[in-house]
Order: structure tokens, then sequence, then C-alpha cells
């Protein structure tokens, strides 16, 4: 396995863009990604008890079992706790999206971050989604601005994109995520997409990704505060041409170690970025009886607040 250039772009048959479209002042607020063909989709939502409008979409949008096409993703406005109108906005955001690519609604899926409790303006929503939808290309560049766009309180853009073999084919995995604040185990205030050109099944994507999370994106912790929007998103449509993985055998290892590296990477990236850091700490846990054991001892180590503050302050009192 190697790191590669290119970004979410890098897998054959994406293309992404960003843009600024007004819901920020100045930074990239849109982000579009776009599988040119119909692919798989596997996620992760927030355990939250209250979700945003555009996990409530999501949700119902993977439990049809539809393919996707593509996600839209705005930030500086989170669309959460905005009621049935939220919810409404959600759809129209994959609707706008479904008519300026040719798509179908239940091929898009949709993210918000940014602000709680404030309806989206959604014809400003709508000219940019119009406005992105006509900027997609598959350069490195474009994967950049999509990484950017997605940012709220983030200092850097997160990418990684890396290419391995299975079965005689080159593979490639890549993914863009955002985080820095309301940073805790269990999701985070966070978001992370991923694309593959990988020929996997549902049912072993699904396996893969939820198993990842548990190691990476669960494990991390910046404030001890969880949010309503969190989601990390794999899309996959067997352009790689590899034999299709099916069972957990060495190819499906190769691919879930690929797809491990990817998301321990943008997650070591979130706590890097984590608003106020100024340490990053990592904690490494030997002769536990089990992996679940295991992960409580260093959760319990990374949420402390003493630990916290011992180390920040260079003073175990």
């Amino acid at each position: 396995m190697k790191i590669i250039k290119g970004g979410i772009t890098a897998p054959e048959g994406f293309k992404t863009a960003g843009d600024h479209v007004g819901i920020k002042k100045r930074r990239r607020d849109l982000a579009i990604i776009l599988s040119e063909i119909p692919a798989i989709a596997s996620a992760v939502f927030t355990q939250n008890i209250v979700k945003a409008a555009p996990i409530l979409w999501c949700q119902k949008v993977l439990a049809e079992n539809h393919k996707i096409r593509a996600i839209v993703v705005n930030s500086g406005n989170a669309n959460a706790c905005t009621g049935e109108q939220g919810y409404e906005h959600a759809v129209v955001m994959a609707e706008i999206t479904a008519e300026c690519l040719n798509l179908n609604k239940n091929e898009v899926l949709v993210s918000s971050t940014g602000v709680i409790g404030v309806p989206l303006d959604i014809e400003l929503i709508k000219d940019g989604i119009k406005k992105v939808s006509g900027e997609l290309d598959c350069s490195e560049k474009s994967s950049i601005d999509a990484a950017q766009a997605i940012m709220t309180t983030d200092t850097f853009h997160k990418e990684i994109a890396v290419e391995f073999e299975i079965s005689g084919k080159p593979v490639r995995l890549a993914g863009i995520a955002k985080g820095s604040g309301m940073i805790h185990p269990d999701m985070a205030t966070m978001l992370a997409f991923i694309t593959t050109d990988a020929d996997i099944s549902k049912e072993m994507l699904d396996k893969a990704l939820k198993d990842s999370v548990v190691n990476t994106y669960n494990m991390i912790s910046v404030d001890g505060d969880t949010s309503t929007n969190d989601m990390a998103i794999i899309i996959a449509n067997a352009k790689a041409g590899n034999t299709v993985i099916e069972i957990v055998n060495e190819e499906y290892k190769k691919f879930k170690k690929a797809l491990d590296f990817v998301n321990e990477h943008l997650a070591k990236q979130i706590v890097y970025d984590g608003e106020g850091a100024s340490k990053f700490l990592e904690v490494n846990i030997n002769g536990a009886k089990s992996s679940e054991n295991a992960r409580k001892l260093a959760k319990s180590i990374i949420s402390s607040n003493l630990v916290k503050t011992a180390f920040f302050g260079e003073d175990a009192n």
C-alpha cells in the first residue's frame, strides 16, 4: 500500500467540487462528490438521540438500499433542531442536486455542518448547488476545494488517498474529513467522506466501515462533547475491476487494512486540529484481556479532564 496524490478523486470514476456560495462570509461552504456510475454506500452516524435533518434523510435512503451517485454537503449551517422545515430543506438539497446532475433524488445523500438551530437559507443553497454542480472535476485541486468546503472551525483541510492491489488490480481508496470541536468517542462533530473504486459487496462494505470506525473515529476525544450531524460515509463504485470481495478473506483484509489506514489518518488529523489543542496525546494499552477492555481503558484516559489539564499545564498537580 502506498500514499498517492489526488484526494477523493484519486479512485476511478469520481468527481468533486467545492466553492463559496454565500453561507459563510468568505470561505468555501458547499461541496458535491459524484460517482460517474451507481455505487454502493455504507455509513455510520452519530449516537446522539437528537439527529439533524440530513442524517434522517441519509438513513432513509440507505435503509431502502438505493444505489448512490452523489453527496452534497454544506458548511456554516448544520440544519439541526430545525423541525419539519429542516427535513424538507434536506430533501430539497437532494432534489436540486439530482436535477442538476440528472439523477434520482434517492441517489443523493445530504450532509450539513455548522451552527445549530438556525434554518437554512434554502434559496441560497439551491443557487449554490447549481453553481457547484457545474464545477465538478476529477483534478487534485477539486478534492482540496471540497475538503475546504466542508470545514467549519478547522484550521486546515484533511485528506488522504492510498493505492493497493486486490486480485492483481490496482485499487484506490481516499477520504476527506472535517472536525475540530465537540469531538468525543462514539462519533463527534465530524464528517468523513470516503471514495473507493474497489468491487466489494454491500455486506462486506458495511462490515468494513463499522469495524473500522470502532478503532478510529470512535477512539478520539478533544472536548468531551458529541453532536447532531456526525457521519462517516463510504462509496464504492467497482471501477477497479478486481474480483468482487464477498467474504472475509485475504482480499477483504487488504481492503480493511487500507480503510483503517485512511480512517486513522483522518481521525488523528481531527485531533491535531482540535479547538484550543496544543498537544496530541496517544494512548497505547498493553496486556488487556480483550479489545473491548482495551478500548474502555483508553477512552477513560483520553476523556479524563484531569489527564487533559495535567498534560496541558505540564504539571501532574
